[in-house]
């Protein structure tokens, strides 16, 4: 089989011999050819190879002189070289070498400072927060859109970044369920919701910029702002969620989640909405509203959102789909003020944060079909049960050391430690015992104010609830 790994040029310059010699010699190097084993006799490879058999013992007297073979006479050669272990010693020279602390850019350092995204969160564990139940997710009626979709991409036209069927659908299903006022060019198709705050930071902030993010808040949004150079100022939140600090001058940009504040779930209060609005320069100060799970509100009728009642474009309003339907759809959006529209498209291309075309024309028809829309419907029973059932157990089990906030809609909830501020010791003991969840004085900007639990609902059955209520009892 060896002579399968070799191939041999005539017409080179270099010989056949030093060919030859080159080859077995770089399948003894990379472990190909191991320590121990006996190579064909000169005579068989060569007629193998169709070369005379002085070039194949040429090629052997070299390999034996430096050491790769061991040759005797009536003997076929073995390889002495335990190519592995050489290139093991060598990536452990070269790690030495490479130990200097490597240059960064001051993009990439000030990423490096952030405690986002969550490093231990694999695999899967309840209550890890921040997620839907993808068990939940209706794959096969998923699965025929993907493939009504593949069958028809031969036939579509290359067409724009942004698809048009979604963007139209999307524009219809925002409007009536979340107030939103925009055309369908307004919105931008994005990997994530994350992209679009990327995107964001990179058309609008300048380094030096001031922007102002709730405290505490979701730590993707400072991380986005900071690595492009901005001020960031965390501001504190009261019960109708962030607060307008006046006196402190005004922000280039304010990030917010009004519909459920990120991460205690408060929902921002009308009058504080249009306080927040009214403080906005136009063409000066930009909001950016993130309605990461706007679709799921349990006790009442939802708030419309903010972009809404903004009649001068200064809101970018901020979904994704990964909370409900799955994790791994990877699909954001972004609607973007009218003036600034094709500036965005430019940049959208150029930093290359485009999604699948595939992906959106079976969304478009996931979207005009009705799945969608009764996809969330059952989604809203299920995680409205989930957290009672969640806020139940707590109470009962736990009364004693937490104190619960049930939030009015969302996939999350905020348990406060009612003493003690070790939720960073707390965590990481329940994360040892099997129960995720993250520590809400790591979400604060600067001193943490806030100490508690984010425990997330709305993945788990109720019966791996109670299994986690009970494996957090008995860690207290």
């Amino acid at each position: 089989m060896i002579s399968g790994l070799i191939g041999l040029n005539r017409t080179d310059e270099e010989g056949l011999v030093a060919q030859l010699t080159s080859q077995l010699r770089n399948l003894i190097s990379t472990g190909r050819l191991a320590k121990g084993r006996a190579l064909p006799s000169s005579r068989r490879l060569a007629n193998d190879l169709g070369v005379s058999r002085n070039t194949v013992t040429y090629a052997f007297e070299q390999l034996a002189a430096e050491g790769y073979l061991e040759a005797s006479r009536g003997r076929r050669p073995v390889v002495t070289v335990d190519g592995a272990e050489r290139i093991e010693r060598a990536g452990a020279v070269a790690s030495r070498v490479r130990a200097v602390k490597p240059q960064l850019s001051p993009w990439a350092s000030r990423l490096k400072q952030t405690d986002w995204p969550m490093s231990y969160q694999a695999p899967l564990k309840p209550l890890r927060p921040g997620h839907g139940d993808f068990r939940e997710f209706p794959n096969e009626v998923w699965a025929r859109c993907l493939r009504r979709s593949a069958v028809r991409a031969a036939r579509r036209e290359l067409g724009p970044v942004n698809r048009t069927r979604l963007r139209e659908a999307l524009a219809h299903y925002l409007a009536t369920s979340r107030g939103v006022r925009a055309t369908a060019d307004q919105i931008m198709i994005l990997p994530s919701a994350q992209a679009a705050l990327t995107l964001i930071a990179a058309a609008l902030i300048a380094p030096g910029d001031g922007v102002w993010v709730e405290d505490p808040g979701y730590p993707g949004a400072a991380a986005a702002f900071r690595a492009s150079g901005a001020r960031v100022t965390g501001i504190r939140l009261d019960e109708q969620g962030m607060q307008r600090m006046p006196g402190m001058g005004v922000p280039k940009l304010v990030f917010m989640t009004p519909s459920h504040q990120h991460p205690t779930g408060r929902l921002m209060s009308l009058a504080r909405r249009t306080e927040f609005l009214g403080s906005s320069r136009p063409g000066k100060t930009w909001i950016v509203e993130d309605d990461y799970d706007g679709e799921f509100h349990y006790d009442s009728r939802p708030v419309p959102a903010l972009q809404g009642l903004d009649t001068h474009g200064r809101v970018f309003y901020v979904g994704t789909f990964s909370k409900a339907m799955t994790s791994d759809i990877r699909l954001g959006y972004l609607v973007v003020p009218p003036a600034l529209v094709s500036t965005f498209e430019i940049a959208q291309r150029h930093i290359g944060l485009i999604a699948s075309s595939h992906i959106q024309e079976a969304l478009a028809e996931f979207i005009a079909d009705g799945h969608f829309l009764a996809h969330l419907r059952r989604m809203r029973r299920l995680y409205h049960a989930r957290r009672d059932h969640l806020a139940e157990g707590l109470e009962r089990h736990l009364g004693e050391v937490l104190s619960v906030e049930v939030p009015s809609g969302g996939i999350q909830l905020v348990a406060r430690l009612k003493r003690g501020r070790a939720d960073q010791a707390a965590v990481k003991r329940l994360v040892e015992a099997g129960v995720e969840t993250r520590p809400l004085s790591s979400l604060a900007l600067g001193k943490p104010r806030d100490h508690g639990l984010l425990l997330g609902f709305a993945a788990w059955r109720e019966s791996e609830i109670s299994a986690a209520v009970r494996t957090m009892a008995s860690c207290f």
